[in-house]
């Protein structure tokens, strides 16, 4: 045992006494054979989880590597543009850019955010933007260079994962009879919307499918029919196959507006956010957002446009057009194209041009411009004089563009008279010939207000609604190569605002989408089929085929007498389908046939060769509708009397306690016995008159 010693001091002679006593103190070590088996965690573990770490705040950092290496004049530049940059996911808290011995940049720079989840989005938002063509970034966390440290030198191959079937998206192209299908929306709840899917079999359709809660709003087909698009709060999910399931999901939170690249590789999302519009572009089969956007604008109206082939997708911005090239998303030569006063611009449905169109401005006229892309070269420009608006109408075939140009009537007194007098507004459809050398340009003046304008889909007539609303004319023009446009025919006091084509071209619905009156029209001839009314009906819609329209009230409009009417295109009606809070009716795309004009040609001619085919098809499907209807109704008349029969003998068994509670009288009998019958007349005044006798 350890002794301390006691030193007592002398205060005469400072010096020590001679006896030294010693006291007992504890051994706080260990025994030689002792095994502590008790961790500090168990022990501390509160105050080791204050314990500061020489990682903390290393998750918030990342690494911008691939930046220019730049001397020490233009460093203040650099960094301009990269906080600059990087900012805009973010606070930056600090900044780093190491040199060499010369005071140049190496070519990385280290950048720390105030949390993780800012430096989570820069990396996940700015790996791989391009600066220029000599620098594009590389963008990684602090943390993840220790993952890649760690790596194990022994490498174990991935297990193989078992075969999955993977849906067939196209089923519905394979339908024998080439029946159609539609989508029917309606609100069953609140915030509960129930999608079926149809068959437009013959005589009655079929129903395929019926999702209840399927979507939070409403749905949206894909251009060639293969995906339907539900919108739900977290963001949206495409669907497909012959059972719809799900293909993937799109996170872009209050998507209010998607809309699909013409090929279906992409999809953009519109949504609101903090800075305001967020648009988001995604890769449809990997689900992988390549390229994202914030606009001041709230419109939903979709910023970006694509060309025909998905190649290339643009934008209009400050007097710029912003073009960039897909899969990368880049600009088109890094740069944009500079449009000083533009207003709008349309990419042609079959060629990679663009048309747009500059406002006037002082000793500056207007102009329409088409330019190829990607050589940027201006292959026709058209000046234009007082003009108020225009607006770009492409044929579908991409064979005639026309432009609607709102001019002013201006005039002046005398020459003195310097000030502009504007008389009123006038017309003008410019009409682009796109096939021919030099693309020669014709023009169709209309005095009377346009009410509405619509290319034939199939064909080389267009319609145009002009006048008052309450007698409006319909006229009808036909472009031929080499010449200019020809009325053919013009249909007067006419009360109808818009124009619906078929999908097929030749017939044609005038609607007047506020009184829900409709009237067909075959422009072979120009005879008024058919007309009909649906009741402040304001949608219509052809199906793919154009052989049958729908015409629809939903309850965004009205309140009440919601449903849906299915006509013929000869005008008439096949169905009436009333459908409480209805909301949507959409037929589902098909995707451009693969035969040729001469193959389609050719069939028409010889059209009669299959006439008795198909009408022997029709036979066998009536008989064969009429037999499930004598088969629905027998079964129906097998179910009531079983249930007629089982009512029947419970009453039997009932007669006892009838009996009981009737003190014994049979009152069953009663009403059959024909002697048990008290008689008796009831006299009463019906009409009184007074009849005066001279």
């Amino acid at each position: 045992m350890a002794k301390k010693k006691t030193e007592n001091y002398d205060n005469s002679g400072g010096g020590t006494n001679g006896d030294q006593d010693f006291e007992d103190e504890p051994n706080f070590e260990d025994q030689p054979d002792f095994v502590d088996d008790v961790s500090e965690e168990e022990l501390v573990g509160d105050l080791l989880k204050q314990k500061p770490c020489e990682t903390d705040g290393v998750e918030n950092v990342i690494i911008v590597d691939n930046i220019p290496k730049v001397g020490p004049s233009r460093q203040e530049k650099l960094k301009i543009v990269i906080e600059k940059l990087f900012s805009s996911v973010g606070p930056i808290v600090n900044v780093y850019y190491p040199k060499d011995e010369e005071g140049n940049t190496k070519g990385y720079v280290f950048l720390e955010y105030k949390n993780s989840e800012n430096a989570e989005e820069a990396v996940k938002s700015l790996n791989g933007h391009r600066l220029d063509k000599s620098h594009t970034f590389q963008v990684n966390l602090f943390s993840d260079f220790q993952k890649y440290e760690n790596i194990p030198k022994d490498w174990d191959p991935p297990t193989s994962q078992p075969f999955k079937i993977q849906n067939d998206l196209y089923t519905f192209l394979t339908e024998p009879d080439a029946q159609d299908q539609y989508c029917v929306v309606a609100s069953t709840a609140p915030q509960a919307v129930q999608v079926q899917f149809w068959q437009n079999a013959q005589p009655e359709p079929v129903e395929l499918l019926t999702r209840e809660r399927f979507t939070d709003t409403f749905v949206k087909w894909s251009p060639l029919g293969t995906y339907i698009v539900t919108f739900h709060k977290q963001g949206v999910a495409i669907w497909g196959g012959s059972s719809f399931t799900k293909i993937n999901k799109f996170p872009h939170t209050g998507t209010q507006i998607v809309d699909f690249s013409p090929c279906e590789q992409y999809l953009v999302t519109y949504g609101p956010s903090a800075n305001g519009q967020k648009i988001i572009i995604w890769d449809i089969r990997t689900g992988v957002e390549k390229r994202s956007f914030i606009s001041d604008g709230s419109s939903n109206m979709s910023m970006f446009r694509w060309s025909k082939d998905d190649k290339y997708v643009a934008r209009m911005g400050d007097s710029a057009i912003h073009i960039y090239e897909t899969p990368s998303f880049y600009l088109l030569d890094l740069k944009s194209i500079k449009v000083t006063g533009i207003k709008n611009f349309s990419w042609s449905p079959t060629d990679n041009i663009i048309a747009y169109w500059v406002a006037e401005e002082t000793d500056v006229p207007a102009k329409v411009t088409l330019m190829e892309i990607p050589k940027k070269r201006e292959i026709r420009t058209k000046n234009l004089f007082n003009v108020a608006d225009c607006k770009i109408h492409w044929q579908k075939s991409g064979d005639f563009l026309c432009v609607k140009v709102d001019r002013f009537s201006k005039s002046k007194k005398d020459k003195k008279d310097a000030d502009v007098k504007f008389l009123g507004m006038f017309y003008n459809f410019e009409i682009f010939h796109m096939r021919e050398k030099d693309i020669p340009v014709d023009s169709v003046e209309i005095k009377d207000t346009i009410l509405a304008f619509a290319w034939e889909p199939v064909g080389s007539k267009f319609a145009i609604i002009h006048g008052e609303p309450s007698s409006a004319n319909v006229s009808f023009y036909n472009t031929k190569k080499g010449q200019e446009p020809i009325l053919i025919k013009k249909m007067e006091k006419k009360v109808c605002s818009h124009l619906f084509w078929s999908p097929r071209g030749q017939f044609i619905v005038l609607a007047n989408c506020q009184m829900g009156s409709f009237e067909f029209v075959d422009t072979n001839d120009f005879v008024i089929m058919n007309s009909g009314n649906h009741y402040c009906a304001s949608e219509v819609e052809w199906d793919p085929t154009g052989r049958y329209v729908v015409t629809g009230i939903t309850s965004w409009k009205v309140n009440e007498d919601h449903g849906y009417y299915v006509w013929s295109f000869q005008g008439r009606i096949l169905r009436r389908v009333n459908l409480k809070n209805f909301i949507q009716f959409l037929w589902r795309p098909r995707p451009p046939t693969l035969l040729t004009d001469q193959q389609q040609q050719e069939i028409k001619k010889n059209l009669k060769k299959y006439y008795a085919q198909f009408e022997s098809k029709d036979r066998v499907r009536l008989t064969r509708a009429s037999k499930e209807i004598l088969e629905k109704r027998a079964k129906l008349r097998e179910q009531f009397m079983e249930y007629r029969t089982k009512r029947v003998a419970e009453w039997e068994s009932q007669k006892y306690r009838r009996l009981q509670l009737r003190n014994n009288i049979d009152t069953d009998a009663l009403e059959s016995d024909p002697n048990n019958v008290e008689e008796e007349v009831v006299e009463f005044l019906i009409k009184e008159d007074t009849i005066l006798l001279e």
